[in-house]
């Protein structure tokens, strides 16, 4: 896995700099602002997006802000450049969802990922503006779903990975109903400059029981688990090479005003003296497809990042799993693109994998 490619698998759209709610973890610096993105900026996308769509799977992620703060009209004026052969997705708080949202959302076959980080009392984060609890409101946007018979994914954020989280965390969302869970360990990302340090021990303790408690009941796709568990599989086959992509996912974050940010879309709205506003682009004078094709070579950071993948190839016995990090979290933890070892790598790779073996080990049947 050298550099980065010129086709990615999916690309990231702002709809809106808004959201509903106030989440104390966030990483977004306008999400009090309303900056809507224009139908031109998703018409100019779509003429890319739409021929790598023909060559095979491709998807379009609607991520805000609260996407859904955009509106049903606005986002169908999105959506509607976009081809058939496109799929959807949506991350959402689902605070706004009700009988009408399910009935857009099933009409433009939108796939919904809903964010909500367990029971009630582990969600005491996500609060409205005016700061009330938001819970209520997204199990209502949640029983809305499921009365209308659509699939969703879910995706809980943990800033408190300690014994007894991870088995309650998989039962709640065994209750809840979703098809696919994902896990994320806080991270120190953005306008978010709380510290994301842990006890080694306490991680990997929790992936491992998180591990136990999927084990105990499948029925839900695990995300970081199931990625685990093929990596280690692929090693013990002796083809983990084969698992890594052999360029980078370019993911391309297109935001509201239709520039471009490649590779994190979690630096998109910032700027620094050394890098500018990290962007590659604007859709609206330059196609997007040649603006990924380019990235590499026009964008200074993104040079620097990769300078820090090789350092991570050379230096770090879990890069084939994890193939080098992400550069927002470099840039947020470290305040620069070319080092290696962060928090999160340590919190949802290297303790990830370790947890998960560690479970392997615990369990594993003994010789005949």
């Amino acid at each position: 896995m050298r550099g980065i490619s010129p086709v990615p698998s999916y690309v990231v759209m702002q709809p809106t700099t808004l959201c509903n709610l106030d989440c104390a973890y966030c990483y977004l610096p306008m999400r009090a602002a309303d900056r809507r993105m224009p139908v031109a900026v998703a018409e100019a996308v779509a003429v890319s997006v739409n021929r790598w769509a023909a060559a095979g799977r491709f998807s379009v992620v609607w991520h805000g802000g609260e996407p859904l703060a955009a509106g049903r009209e606005h986002l169908a004026a999105l959506i509607a450049p976009f081809g058939p052969e496109v799929e959807h997705h949506v991350q959402t708080n689902a605070t706004l969802i009700d009988d009408a949202w399910c009935e857009f959302l099933a009409a433009h076959r939108v796939r919904v990922s809903v964010s909500v980080d367990g029971p009630r009392g582990r969600n005491g984060d996500r609060v409205t503006r005016a700061g009330r609890p938001a819970y209520d409101r997204i199990v209502r946007g949640v029983a809305a779903l499921r009365r209308h018979g659509l699939p969703f994914s879910a995706l809980a954020v943990v800033n408190d990975p300690e014994p007894g989280r991870a088995a309650e965390l998989y039962d709640y969302f065994l209750g809840l109903g979703c098809e696919v869970l994902g896990v994320n360990i806080e991270e120190k990302e953005g306008v978010n400059t709380r510290g994301n340090a842990h006890e080694a021990a306490q991680v990997r303790a929790f992936w491992a029981e998180l591990v136990a408690a999927w084990r105990r009941d499948p029925r839900i796709h695990l995300r970081e688990v199931e990625w685990s568990l093929r990596y280690a599989a692929a090693v013990l086959d002796g083809n983990a090479d084969g698992l890594l992509p052999r360029r980078l996912d370019p993911i391309p974050t297109v935001g509201h005003d239709g520039s471009v940010v490649v590779l994190s879309p979690e630096l998109a709205g910032f700027s620094d003296p050394r890098y500018g506003d990290f962007s590659s682009g604007n859709v609206l004078t330059t196609p997007l497809a040649e603006i990924v094709a380019g990235a590499e070579r026009s964008t200074g950071w993104v040079g620097e990042f990769l300078a820090g993948v090789e350092a991570c190839r050379t230096s770090c016995p879990y890069f084939g799993f994890c193939g080098g990090g992400h550069a927002a979290n470099r840039y947020f933890e470290l305040g620069r693109f070319d080092g290696t070892e962060t928090e999160h790598c340590r919190n949802s790779k290297i303790r990830l994998l370790e947890g998960v073996l560690d479970h392997a080990r615990e369990h594993r049947t003994p010789a005949a």
